[in-house]
């Protein structure tokens, strides 16, 4: 069982990678700041590992022990847990759909918490507001950010020379930035329930977890790029800024206090916020839209 938790822990930390952190380089992508789609998946992989060492232990904590008492969580459970939120996670990687995994883990280790009869239930009920404002704030931030932009921009690539490359090294760092918040949120989903289970320290936890999380950017992390950086809405440079800036400093915050978080969905929604700032309500009639959505309903 030790050895089935490992092989689902590292898999499913794989996962994350690809959905989660190479999400975070959807804009700088594209936008066209970096143009060759492994450099932004390498520059992914590097941030989130430093990201997940650095400052991933609080929400490992969170998932091992905040939801439902670490003594909850067997080696058993533990397969259990990571078995269920691995397999959501990696069927939304086949359709190339960026999906939450701080939410289908959550949602295993809840649901094994009720089977066993014990759930922190306040702690819980907390973390699903944080989830439910998080990405609309992302959003409504976004919107307004990206109607200031829409007018600012123009005007400053017509007079300022020289201000293209400022803006392409500024959202090739928030790419970046995106993805070390991704890091330090996202690893302990995968780590949290091996650490809870005693399989793991913290300290060991993190390494594994960061370093498989950053080779699952580099090898699966594909679809999930081009679906965040093509295929909703196109993304100007400054535009570009915001969307990452937004979603990562809101995600940032939320691990300090060691708050298990949908990044992938708020940089999903801070994308909508800056396209609907540029098309329209018409961004909300694409197909795409509709089923991101529609898979963000099932993983429910």
């Amino acid at each position: 069982m030790i050895i089935a938790a490992w092989l689902v822990a590292l898999f499913f930390a794989a996962n994350i990678g690809a959905s989660g952190t190479a999400a975070s380089m959807g804009a700088a992508y594209g936008a066209g700041a970096v143009r060759k789609k492994w450099v932004a998946l390498l520059l992914v992989a590097v941030a989130a590992f430093l990201g997940a060492v650095i400052g991933g232990g609080n929400v490992v904590k969170t998932i091992g022990s905040g939801i439902v008492p670490s003594h909850v969580i067997t080696v058993e459970i533990t397969v259990i847990i990571l078995g269920a939120a691995c397999l959501t996670l990696f069927g939304s990687n086949l359709f190339g759909v960026p999906l939450s995994t701080s939410e289908v883990t959550v949602g295993a280790v809840v649901g094994a918490g009720l089977a066993m009869g014990h759930v922190h239930y306040v702690h819980l009920l907390f973390i699903i507001a944080v989830w439910l404002v998080m990405p609309f704030l992302a959003m409504c931030i976004a919107l307004g950010l990206g109607s200031l932009v829409r007018h600012v921009e123009p005007r400053l690539l017509r007079k300022a020379k020289g201000v293209v490359p400022i803006l392409i090294s500024l959202l090739v760092l928030a790419g970046c930035y995106e993805a070390f918040s991704a890091g330090m949120n996202n690893v302990a989903n995968a780590v949290g329930p091996m650490v809870a289970s005693g399989i793991l320290t913290v300290h060991a936890g993190l390494y594994w977890g960061a370093l498989f999380v950053s080779l699952g950017a580099l090898t699966l992390g594909s679809k999930v790029l081009d679906t965040n950086a093509k295929k909703i809405t196109k993304l100007s440079l400054m535009q570009g800024i915001v969307v990452s800036f937004t979603s990562a400093t809101l995600v940032l915050i939320a691990s300090l206090f060691g708050l298990p978080v949908p990044q992938t969905q708020a940089t999903t929604m801070a994308i909508f916020g800056v396209g609907q700032s540029h098309v329209g309500s018409d961004i909300w009639r694409q197909g795409v839209v509709t089923h991101i959505l529609k898979t963000w309903i099932v993983s429910w």
